[in-house]
């Protein structure tokens, strides 16, 4: 029985793909359906007539755009496969030095590339996976966001009040907000008056003698404050309250997924769900990547390589791949060599052989890598006594 090959080229509104059989006998040359159930439906209709078994379908991993696609193609039992879009592009000029680009050719590209290589369809955690990935990212917007409104509200304080953050050891804690939202100028600090309710709040590690010297130092601070400095401090602190929930009610969602999945890398010591979520979905399916090189490889860790004759070279880390990935990996690399004694001998080895903290973090990570590969692809859970 022959295979057939199909490469589709996704974009917004409209797919276009080509088919052909494993002979190289084109079946469907160019064929554009739309983004739309009835376009779906037309596409699914040209693959009824084939064993679900022998078909195997390629694309490029375009983001969003190809997610109902590509649920579809799940919910019909048909497998897929995606592609880097830098790989398949390489992949052209290797084939013609013509700029050609169109959505018929890339169809075609796809589909050529999918029969050069071994097929690897997704798994079928893809859509939980898929859905991790967008709410880890989504989750570190809004964090970005809100330091964001973090600095403008200090910014603010600094002209009402500049000596109310540094009394506070955590400067944007329960307590301190709630007496920001509550008094909003130090006048109002001065004269308030319910220790009781702070208290409760802190759960009793706001002292009375802090109640005392924080109404002390709103009488005899240096900052002035208005109509429009106390309006402006209103509305940094309802944004930052309200993404603030946001981030909370998300962790929430990823946490039950991740708990759920119950991945082995939640396993290693110093890496929390939130963390391990957006290293597993950023990953996708670990099971595409053959050794931890291309793993390291897909995160933009690795070292450009220069050779040229009798030269050679090792240039900087390339940053290729997923950007998310790669600062999830480079800051739970800072928690792990606090947690596992072998991690930490590792990073102070790079440190004594001259490298700086950031080098010597992303060996780290290297090695992280290697484990992560280990303990997901062979479904085990992580064991220190193994670790060499």
């Amino acid at each position: 029985m022959y295979i057939i090959y199909v490469g589709i080229d996704i974009s917004k509104y409209k797919h276009d793909c080509f088919i052909c059989k494993d002979t190289g006998e084109v079946i469907v040359e160019n064929l554009s359906f739309d983004n739309s159930k009835k376009g779906f439906q037309q596409f699914l209709d040209l693959l009824k007539s084939y064993d679900n078994s022998n078909v195997h379908i390629g694309l490029e991993a375009t983001g969003h755009y190809g997610l109902n696609l590509k649920l579809f193609l799940e919910k019909n039992n048909y497998s897929f496969m995606e592609f880097n879009p830098l790989l398949v592009k390489e992949f052209y000029k290797s084939l013609t030095l013509r700029k050609t680009k169109t959505d018929k050719v890339d169809a075609t590209v796809v589909a050529r590339k999918l029969m050069s290589v071994p097929y690897r369809p997704n798994s079928s955690l893809f859509y939980h996976k898929y859905s991790i990935k967008s709410l880890t990212r989504l989750r570190e917007t809004l964090v970005k966001q809100r330091s964001k409104y973090k600095v403008q509200l200090t910014n603010i304080l600094d002209m009402i009040f500049p000596e109310f953050k540094p009394f506070f050891s955590n400067s944007f804690g329960v307590t301190s907000l709630y007496i920001l939202e509550k008094y909003k100028t130090p006048e109002k600090i001065a004269n308030m008056r319910d220790f009781d309710s702070l208290s409760k709040i802190s759960r009793s590690k706001f002292t009375y003698a802090k109640f005392v010297k924080l109404k002390d130092l709103a009488k005899n601070t240096i900052g002035e404050s208005n109509d429009i400095f106390e309006l402006e401090l209103t509305s940094i602190l309802n944004l930052y309250k309200n993404i603030d929930e946001q981030i909370i009610e998300l962790d929430k969602q990823i946490s039950t997924i991740i708990k759920d999945l119950n991945p082995p890398t939640l396993s290693i010591p110093g890496i929390g769900v939130i963390t391990c979520a957006s290293i597993i979905s950023e990953f996708g399916d670990i099971s595409k990547f053959s050794n931890p090189s291309k793993m390291l490889s897909f995160a933009g860790l690795e070292p450009g390589i220069i050779e040229s004759g009798t030269m050679s070279s090792k240039g900087k880390m390339v940053k290729r791949g997923s950007g998310y990935l790669r600062y999830s990996l480079m800051n739970v690399a800072l928690t792990v060599i606090r947690f596992n004694n072998t991690f930490y001998d590792y990073y102070h080895k790079k440190i004594s052989e001259g490298k700086c903290h950031r080098v010597a973090l992303s060996h780290v990570c290297k090695k992280l890598i290697r484990v992560i590969f280990i303990l997901e692809t062979k479904n085990i859970q992580f064991d220190p006594s193994l670790l060499k």
